[in-house]
């Protein structure tokens, strides 16, 4: 009987039992083809292959080169692919390499002459995970989140209600991915080009902030089946916001009154907060005023305070 060479993986210590150090930070990019299982069997080696063909392609054209080269535990899903690169990167992969894979996928799918057409979900995720080369690196948490972002009802609804036409990418990253490269002001793109969606899987105990970037868009983005109905109902409230300051016929903006509580109060006066029919008159009785005269109504008469003496003379 042959020897068995290979040795068995080293025990870990359990969770939470001691402190280590945390694996290095990767970037990680997953992508997904569109309807993949509703192309006959013979297709899917085709588009297998065809799909890390045109991701090197778009990186090499967006001048990112050197992080298809250097991409870390890489595999092939079948219907798409998976890897990791330094994060750094990240703001590059956002912009422009997510502009330059739709192009690419237009070109190819017009040259493909309607026989295979290849749209693609794109997930962004930065997180620790293992990679010191060897066969099972780049498991953890931070990978299992990415593909959960990919199978996510937002992107896949996203990329369902385009016009096959004109959309090829849409992508999804996740909050971690937005806060650092994007609302940190690394990337070429601005925050209002992202729109914040609750990514949920069905299925699957999974419900994250992330945010979908669709670098062509088409068809209607304000869905409350994509973005979901609280993300709805907070930018209608945006929307009533900014018609409330839309310009006034001056050329000025029209400013809301703030909502502040008005407490009215009167010592040893009137407070009116009507008409007033006759004039009103206030004598000091020692304890307070005391007021004459209807206070309903127009207005007749004398508005102000008539007083009879001095009004601190009982209260000497």
């Amino acid at each position: 009987m042959p020897p068995f060479d290979q040795h068995l993986p080293e025990v870990s210590a359990l969770p939470h039992s001691r402190s280590r150090h945390l694996p290095p930070y990767r970037g990680i990019v997953a992508v997904d083809a569109k309807d993949f299982t509703g192309y006959p069997a013979i297709e899917h080696g085709l588009i297998s292959r065809a799909i890390p063909q045109l991701l090197q392609q778009s990186f090499e054209r967006a001048d990112l080169a050197d992080v298809w080269e250097d991409r870390r535990f890489p595999a092939s899903t079948g219907d798409g692919y998976v890897f990791g690169f330094e994060p750094a990167w990240m703001p590059f992969l956002i912009h422009p390499w997510l502009h330059t894979l739709q192009e690419v996928l237009s070109e190819f799918n017009v040259h493909s002459m309607g026989t295979v057409s290849i749209r693609l979900r794109v997930s962004l995720h930065i997180g620790p995970l293992p990679d010191s080369g060897g066969e099972f690196d780049g498991n953890g948490t931070p990978r299992n989140d990415t593909h959960r972002l990919l199978d996510s009802r937002p992107v896949k609804a996203m990329l369902a209600a385009s016009n096959a036409s004109i959309t090829q990418v849409a992508a999804i990253l996740s909050d971690r991915c937005h806060q650092d490269a994007v609302a940190g002001g690394y990337t070429g793109r601005h925050p209002d080009h992202f729109i914040e969606v609750p990514a949920t899987v069905e299925g699957k105990r999974f419900d994250q902030r992330a945010w979908l970037y669709v670098p062509a868009p088409s068809g209607n983005l304000y869905d409350r089946r994509i973005l979901g109905d609280h993300v709805v109902d907070d930018q209608e409230a945006g929307r009533e916001s900014a018609d409330a300051e839309k310009q006034a016929p001056g050329g000025r903006k029209a400013r809301r009154a703030p909502q502040t509580l008005v407490t009215q109060r009167a010592d040893r006066g009137n407070l009116n907060s009507g008409t007033v029919h006759g004039g009103q008159s206030v004598t000091n009785t020692g304890g307070g005023d005391y007021v004459g005269g209807n206070k309903a109504g127009t207005v007749h008469g004398n508005q102000g305070d008539t007083v009879h003496g001095d009004k601190n003379e009982h209260g000497r």
